[in-house]
């Protein structure tokens, strides 16, 4: 019998593998030092390091480099040559036999046959005709044919279709060959990465007031100088990549190389972007590599005639909430075509980086389902965590920042996977930021449960400021799903139906609108300054939009009228929304001057349960909030850290924005040496109920 582990011999094995993920890790002990809690977890972090090395490595050895492995779309899909031929090259591992076919050859299914090469691979080259024209025009039809192994005859779009279009009644997308004589030539160089991301998170399609799917050249001509007045520098598109089903908000993609044809064509998605960079703006791309649609006449479900190609077999490959499917990120292939699709979005349009959705379904083998994520380390370890999906993160960032330095990348990530916003070398994630998703939980909690004077003043601050140091958060005070029918925007959860009959400014204030616009300034300004190292906000929720958003589907009889978003709104000048529109607009303009966002986190110097005061310093203003319904306090004292004095530089009672003015912006406030609150001075303000200011001190060298 083996004499028992002592636990000297214990400690010595476990400081033993401690050194090995060091050694393997190259900044692993940063890591550790910044969170020693995860010192027990340190043969996971080298674990994941290693497979992430070993497949990198592989692929310089066999591929040439992730630079050129990244390429695919440059052979992969339907290609005009010099010659004026054609290749042609698809990835169907499980068929028996492929063809193309078109208008070309009259839909001739078995006329060009493509040959078979090694791994799964098939390739054809079609020479040009006599006059050395090409055979395929741009803006042909298109049709791979695969012939199962079972003896099926399937047409199939090709998974790297560069456009696809539905015409008329038809249910299923068409494939054009997108290959126009004059491509959009970009004028505009990327801006540089902004030092406070403020992102502006858009839908083109439903852009335009009007009740119809708004086009590309709408959004750059309507919607891009909005933006810019505003003060975001970021726009983050959504619904771009080709999907079938509108009403799915985009998250059920078919064609991952298509620019979604019902806005308009390849070339105005281009021409968007670049008009957005001509403004300062970067643009992130909604990213959807988490699942994908089950369509097959027009997705990439069995495409060659498995469910296997791109997916896992079986339940596994299924994701039963969504009813999607699910990569195999293990596949050799899978790797190239999702690391292509990366690179494809930052080249052929230039986008500045990507959201990327529903990381937490990616990370998990339980995709998050029925899980709570109490943050105990032992939930994000183990044989729950999906490695292969993870280390395809970590990959995808990698590409993303060798390509682009400047990019940006953004994980939705509800669960809170420990380093997934740490570098790789430190053995994390490579992700520059994580979307805060416990902020606007909290918001609708507190609207929907609690009374105004039943708010607790400490879990608001809690939940704004509990994140990972050193891993960077977006924050946002609702999300664009609250914006859908069946649940309610803030603006919603304040004011309701209120929103339709009490808005005018002819009419005196009712208390629930009172209530609800001063209320919506000092949710989205607290977020905004305490929640994160960035700040998110979904079009027109700025300014209150008073209707919800509902795609065209058979429920309400494939009405446009709810996907839209009625932006004359705030420029009519006898209605109240103008006043939200313009406090959002200051906020962003006093955050770009000021850099509270890049600045470290803030210090909390009050959070008063019977006042519903709190106060916090950043970026050197200081913040002060009265949540209180009805109380307002004359000379309140409030800590700073530093002397001298200081005046207003946001008033949410400003006339401007449909406050009371209740404050002389005019005064002075001095602060003295009297500590308060743990800060070395203090002043004495007049705080108004239901107001959030910004004290800045103007002694202070600019």
């Amino acid at each position: 019998m083996a004499a028992p582990v002592t636990p000297a011999a214990r400690a010595e094995d476990s400081e033993a593998a401690l050194n090995a993920a060091l050694a393997d890790v190259p900044e692993l002990a940063r890591l550790l030092e910044v969170d020693p809690y995860l010192k027990p977890y340190a043969v996971d972090f080298q674990r994941r390091y290693k497979q992430f090395s070993q497949i990198l490595n592989s692929i310089g050895e066999n591929e040439g480099g992730i630079d050129k492995f990244s390429r695919g779309y440059e052979s992969f899909g339907v290609h005009r040559c010099a010659d004026g031929g054609l290749y042609c090259k698809e990835w169907a591992p499980g068929a028996e036999g492929v063809f193309l076919t078109g208008d070309f050859n009259g839909w001739n299914p078995f006329s060009y046959p493509y040959k078979k090469l090694d791994y799964g691979k098939w390739e054809l080259y079609i020479p040009p005709k006599q006059n050395k024209s090409v055979l395929v025009p741009h803006g042909s039809k298109l049709k791979v044919v695969i012939t199962s192994k079972s003896g099926e005859t399937l047409y199939r779009i090709s998974p790297w279709a560069k456009y696809v279009v539905r015409e008329g009644a038809n249910v299923n997308y068409d494939w054009l060959h997108w290959d126009p004589e004059h491509s959009y030539e970009f004028k505009h160089s990327r801006p540089k990465k902004p030092r406070s991301l403020r992102i502006y998170e858009s839908h083109v399609g439903i852009s335009s007031h009007e009740g119809k799917v708004a086009s590309y050249k709408h959004f750059t001509c309507n919607v891009l100088p909005r933006i810019k007045d505003l003060g975001y520098n970021c726009i983050q598109l959504m619904a771009i990549m080709e999907h079938a089903y509108y009403a799915s908000f985009g998250y059920q993609i078919t064609s991952f190389f298509a620019a979604s044809s019902r806005y308009g064509t390849p070339e105005e998605l281009k021409e968007l972007v670049d008009t957005a960079h001509s403004m300062g703006i970067i643009v992130l791309l909604d990213v959807v590599h988490s699942h994908a649609s089950k369509n097959s006449a027009d997705g990439l479900n069995m495409f060659d005639g498995t469910d296997s190609c791109y997916f896992h077999s079986g339940p596994r490959g299924t994701h039963d909430l969504w009813d999607s499917r699910l990569f195999a990120y293990s596949s050799w292939e899978v790797l190239r075509f999702l690391l292509s699709n990366i690179r494809w979005w930052l080249e052929e349009y230039r986008f500045d980086g990507f959201r990327f959705d529903g990381v937490t379904s990616m990370l998990y083998h339980h995709h998050g389902m029925g899980q709570g994520f109490s943050g105990d380390y032992s939930e994000y370890f183990g044989l729950q965590v999906d490695e292969d999906a993870l280390t395809y993160l970590m990959l995808a960032n990698h590409l993303v920042h060798t390509l682009c330095p400047d990019s940006i990348t953004i994980a939705e990530d509800v669960s809170g996977m420990p380093a997934l916003c740490a570098p790789i070398s430190q053995g994390g994630g490579g992700f520059d930021y994580r979307l805060a998703m416990a902020i606007p939980d909290k918001w609708i909690q507190l609207l929907k449960e609690f009374k105004d004077e039943d708010w607790n003043m400490g879990d608001i601050v809690y939940t704004l400021t509990n994140r990972r140091y050193l891993e960077k958060c977006i924050a946002y005070a609702e999300s664009h799903d609250q914006a859908l029918v069946g649940d309610k925007t803030v603006a919603f959860w304040l004011m309701d139906a209120e929103m339709y009959t009490n808005m005018s400014v002819l009419t005196p204030f009712t208390p629930v609108i009172d209530r609800g616009i001063q209320l919506h300034k000092m949710i989205r300004l607290i977020t905004h300054g305490l929640g994160g190292e960035g700040y998110l906000n979904f079009m027109g929720n700025e300014f209150g939009h008073p209707e919800w958003l509902d795609f065209p589907r058979k429920g309400n009889n494939e009405s446009y009228h709810y996907a839209r978003r009625q932006f004359h709104l705030t420029d009519d000048d006898l209605l109240r929304y103008k006043f939200l529109n313009n406090f959002d607009r200051d906020m962003n303009r006093l955050e770009e001057r000021c850099g509270w966002l890049s600045a470290p986190q803030a210090y909390v110097s009050e959070k008063h349960e019977g006042n519903k005061i709190i106060a916090f310093e950043r970026a050197g203003l200081l913040f002060i909030f009265n949540f209180h319904p009805s109380k307002s306090y004359t000379d309140y004292r409030v800590g700073t850290a530093l002397p001298g004095k200081f005046k207003i530089v946001l008033d949410s009672d400003a006339a401007e924005y449909g406050g009371h003015q209740r404050l002389d912006h005019s005064t002075d406030f001095f602060s003295e040496a009297f500590e308060h609150n743990g800060r070395p001075c203090s002043l004495l303000v007049y705080i108004p109920s239901r107001v959030a200011l910004i004290l800045q001190n103007v002694d202070l060298p600019n």
